[in-house]
């Protein structure tokens, strides 16, 4: 049974400390998983992580900036993302309710969205406040339609009666809420039309309704024919069988296994308890399915490097401003950086990430982080503790006893299979 909670707090969250995974033992698998999925009373830990005060855009005041103007936006725009990220994979890092702050990361991941092409960082933080906010799927999908960030970088406020842009209908369809093949493109037009009339400011924190531009007409979706706008098109995705059964699956290849498919029997469990994501996860984790996914998921370098910081008791608040930029730009060689997800599809997942250049990269991580650490002797044994392995292969006990140093001795560990693959 102990190896069942490392795994369900390895999955849940960004994984355990020695000291949690010790106390999830002493609970026992099912007061672990209620306390894990209906965590009590406020998140202490990441009161000590704020939010930080962006400012505004540097373009809300530049109608038509010179270029150096646009040069010192562009700047300080970098500056402020870079920030903001230190802030969420801090936050990440001291949260005490682990599992709320992966599914906001896991809806990162699955209503993609980058900075590179939406810019602003102010609104990147919006659409994170509505991920964290949001009380469940239902609610999420109808302040998701109308998010700024999101909106944008599917090209939305582009969408007007006379010129109608399909892409965030499209999205809707395929990766937000249904999946392939439960629509047919004469859908995707139609509610393309329900998306129109509407438009991003940087100073304003809602989108602008632009009457003029919206295609009030009727549409037929689906089977069903009315006058659809976004909240009456988000409420026709949420009634179809495939919604629940959709973001089922996704649950499962994120937190389960992106090798093996869901067992019909798990995805109704789990489609059962929608639009509650939680209550959804715990149908997940009760399942004996998950816990035959042991050894299937290959931790994402942000999942890696959040755990790992955790375990070490290191925060990116507390690293010099510098180590903080090395690592941050080393993510993005690693494939990860936060708030720039490759495509609306999000990132790959599995043996994607085991790369012999992955590798070098993450190797030199883990030496960053050792190096943090006041020196102190690690024996193999410590190692595994620190970082809540089970045990090494021989292969990699015979490296670690064999390191010359505490730091590559923790380094190795961190870089180590056992560590990476859950």
């Amino acid at each position: 049974m102990p190896d069942d909670i490392i795994l369900l707090l390895r999955r849940a969250g960004f994984g355990p400390t020695a000291a949690e995974a010790g106390a999830a033992r002493q609970l026992g698998y099912a007061a672990a998983l209620s306390g894990v999925v209906a965590p009590a009373g406020p998140d202490v830990g990441a009161t000590s992580a704020p939010v930080p005060d962006l400012g505004p855009d540097p373009f809300v005041r530049l109608a038509r900036p010179t270029d150096a103007q646009r040069a010192e936006g562009d700047r300080r725009r970098t500056e402020q993302t870079v920030l903001l990220a230190r802030w969420w994979l801090d936050r990440m890092t001291v949260a005490d309710h682990q599992a709320v702050e992966k599914l906001v990361f896991f809806w990162h991941g699955h209503w993609a969205t980058s900075v590179a092409k939406v810019r602003s960082p102010q609104l990147m933080l919006g659409q994170l406040r509505t991920f964290r906010e949001s009380r469940d799927f239902a609610e999420l999908a109808h302040r998701m339609v109308l998010d700024r960030a999101l909106v944008y970088w599917l090209d939305g406020q582009h969408n007007k009666k006379a010129a109608p842009n399909e892409n965030l209908a499209r999205e809707l369809f395929e990766l937000f809420m249904l999946g392939v093949g439960q629509y047919s493109e004469r859908d995707v037009k139609e509610a393309g039309r329900a998306l129109t009339g509407w438009r991003v400011a940087l100073d304003r924190e809602t989108l602008i309704s632009d009457p003029q531009h919206r295609d009030t007409g009727r549409k037929t979706i689906l089977g069903t024919t009315t006058t659809f706008d976004a909240r009456t098109l988000v409420d026709l995705l949420l009634r179809q069988p495939s919604c629940p059964r959709f973001i089922a699956s996704r649950l499962w290849f994120r937190y389960a296994s992106s090798t093996q498919p869901i067992p019909e029997r798990t995805r109704e469990a789990m489609a059962a308890a929608f639009p509650a994501p939680m209550a959804m996860l715990r149908a997940l984790f009760e399942d004996e399915a998950f816990r035959a996914t042991r050894g299937t998921m290959v931790k994402q370098p942000v999942e890696w490097l959040v755990g790992a910081m955790r375990n070490l008791g290191i925060r990116p608040a507390a690293m010099p401003e510098q180590v903080f930029t090395q690592i941050y730009w080393a993510l993005e060689a690693l494939g990860q950086r936060p708030f720039a997800p490759p495509s609306v599809g999000g990132w790959p997942a599995g043996a994607t990430w085991l790369t012999s250049a992955a590798a070098q990269v993450r190797l030199k991580i883990a030496s960053t982080l050792a190096g943090l650490l006041p020196p102190a002797p690690l024996t193999p044994e410590a190692v595994a503790h620190l970082l809540c392995v089970d045990r090494w292969t021989d292969r990699t006990y015979a490296a670690l006893r064999d390191a010359r140093d505490p730091r590559l001795t923790l380094t190795l560990g961190l870089s180590s299979p056992e560590y990476l693959v859950t």
